[in-house]
């Protein structure tokens, strides 16, 4: 399966149509990953902390926030 880069654009719409944001365990710099905001170990954070250092790719709809490299 390759990844292929999308912009943040891209991704904010395939996100908000898929009902989930950026998020990460709490109380790390750990990896970025989507979550619906369910889960008590992660916290939601802005699309702004996430494209600082990450880049999201997608490939056959499937989203995944990596680091850029």
């Amino acid at each position: 399966m390759v990844m292929e880069p999308i912009s943040v654009e891209a991704a904010k719409e395939r996100a908000r149509k898929a009902g989930v944001k950026p998020g990460r365990v709490k109380g790390t710099d750990g990896a970025i990953q989507f979550t619906k905001g369910r889960n008590n170990r992660i916290e939601v954070i802005t699309w702004r902390t996430s494209e600082n250092s990450s880049q999201v790719c997608e490939s056959n709809g499937f989203l995944k926030i990596m680091k850029r490299a």
